[in-house]
């Protein structure tokens, strides 16, 4: 496979990974976190930082309304849930190990 071809691959399924944590709002940021190591934030955060290594400059709030598929203020104000006491042990705990 040529490298042209690997990379529009690779953008399709990004887009892909970006609707279906569009189609599951429920899933939460704490959650990605605990289960995974990473959440919509760390996508956006990731965004940023691999368009600056390409001489492009991406503001965050812009990255994270491409990752929410809306303004973060909005998307938190829709679907966020207080994380439970349970989901913040397990996310403090992970935290300590880094």
């Amino acid at each position: 496979m040529n490298k042209s071809k690997e990379t529009e691959i690779e953008a399709a399924v990004f887009r892909r990974l970006l609707k279906h944590l569009d189609e599951h709002k429920e899933v939460q940021n704490i959650e990605l976190m605990n289960l995974a190591d990473f959440c919509r934030n760390c996508l956006s955060k990731w965004y940023v930082a691999e368009a600056e290594t390409r001489g492009e400059n991406v503001d965050y709030e812009v990255a994270r309304t491409h990752v929410y598929g809306m303004p973060y203020g909005e998307w938190k104000d829709k679907y966020q849930v207080a994380a439970t006491p349970e989901q913040l042990e397990k996310f403090n705990a992970r935290q300590g190990k880094n």
